[in-house]
């Protein structure tokens, strides 16, 4: 009874929430059209992205506009659900919203690598942080290199994982993100049982332990076939956290010969039968797998544990799902590509 009364409130605005998010045959018809201007005049009459897009002017219908409209409106379904949770569940989204910072540092580093001549635009998130962040937006703002932006983070809980990096010759925005990733999964995977309890903790361990697990598969997947990666680079690539996998079977699939060899260990591993990864045409890469897996996971909890975290977990993946597939459409689309090439790289729709 405790969790219906203290999750009602909530699940019900997550419910009128999720029925405005795309459908598959949104996504459908979103790929028939030609122009960035036709789509955008779509999403006004049939999205929740309506009431932002409204604001932009025709001229302003470029790719980065719409993309900073895209984020806003994943933050401010961050927010609304904010406000209707109570003090314990605001810490689990204080605890959440570190993935969103993270994506910001990372952004600011390859602005700041790239050497562009025009300062970091940021002040689209800057109300959104500076209400749930301890980022400084003005202090990055600020950065001009690398070594700038590490300062603009001094007194963060990031700073100390970045600092060293300046030290080494040669460093590469992979290094910095290698860096963030390996510090955001081993400090949430660390503070989950100082903020959640009992079933929420074990719900929150299992979709986040998963999380980690199906990451270090695509990511030694990747490695592997796309970047021809030595067994000793691709076990720095791994976050330090086992759930599923067994060191035993981490090493089998790291030092898998091929492609085929990795499949044929994979399928010892508990996700293959989420993946069907071999069997599966649908399935062409590793990401399609992550977002399959994880789809099944989190809502899967969700229908089990309604009134818990499950049901914020789920609708968040989702809502950043959805801005994912919408800029990847969108980009496909200006470059002209076919309808069914631009569903194919959207990766298709579970709703």
């Amino acid at each position: 009874m405790g969790n219906l009364l203290a999750y009602s409130g909530i699940v019900t605005k997550l419910r009128a929430m999720e029925a405005k998010l795309l459908t598959s045959e949104n996504f459908q018809e979103i790929a028939s059209y030609h122009s960035v201007s036709e789509v955008v005049q779509y999403l006004r009459d049939n999205s929740s992205y309506s009431e932002i897009l409204n604001n932009l002017k025709d001229e302003q219908l470029h790719r980065g506009s719409i993309e900073k409209v895209l984020t806003q409106g994943l933050y401010r379904d961050y927010s609304k659900i904010y406000s209707f949770c109570n003090m314990q569940q605001r810490r689990f989204m204080k605890l959440y919203i570190k993935r969103y910072e993270i994506d910001l540092i990372k952004y600011c580093f390859r602005i700041v690598l790239n050497e562009h001549s025009d300062p970091l635009e940021l002040s689209y998130k800057k109300a959104f942080f500076d209400k749930y962040s301890s980022l400084s937006i003005d202090s990055m703002i600020a950065s001009q290199t690398a070594d700038e932006l590490i300062e603009s983070l001094k007194g963060t809980e990031y700073h100390n994982s970045l600092i060293n990096l300046t030290q080494i010759p040669s460093i590469t925005l992979f290094d910095y993100d290698l860096a963030l990733d390996q510090y955001y999964f081993s400090i949430l995977w660390k503070d989950r049982k100082k903020l959640l309890k009992k079933k929420e903790l074990e719900i929150y361990t299992r979709d986040f332990g998963s999380q980690i697990d199906l990451l270090n598969l695509q990511w030694i997947y990747r490695a592997r076939k796309y970047y021809r990666m030595t067994s000793a680079e691709i076990y720095t690539l791994i976050i330090p956290i086992q759930y599923k996998l067994s060191t035993d079977l981490i090493k089998e699939l790291v030092e898998s010969p091929d492609a085929e060899a990795f499949k044929n260990v994979l399928q010892k591993t508990v996700y293959a039968k989420y993946a069907a990864f071999v069997n599966s045409s649908e399935l062409h890469t590793a990401e399609d797998i992550y977002m399959k897996c994880m789809y099944h996971l989190l809502t899967r909890d969700r229908r089990k544990n309604p009134y818990s975290i499950a049901s914020v977990n789920t609708y968040l993946f989702l809502k950043e799902e959805e801005v994912k597939k919408l800029t990847t459409a969108i980009e496909c689309i200006r470059y002209g590509l076919t309808p069914d090439e631009t569903l194919s790289y959207v990766g298709g729709n579970n709703r």
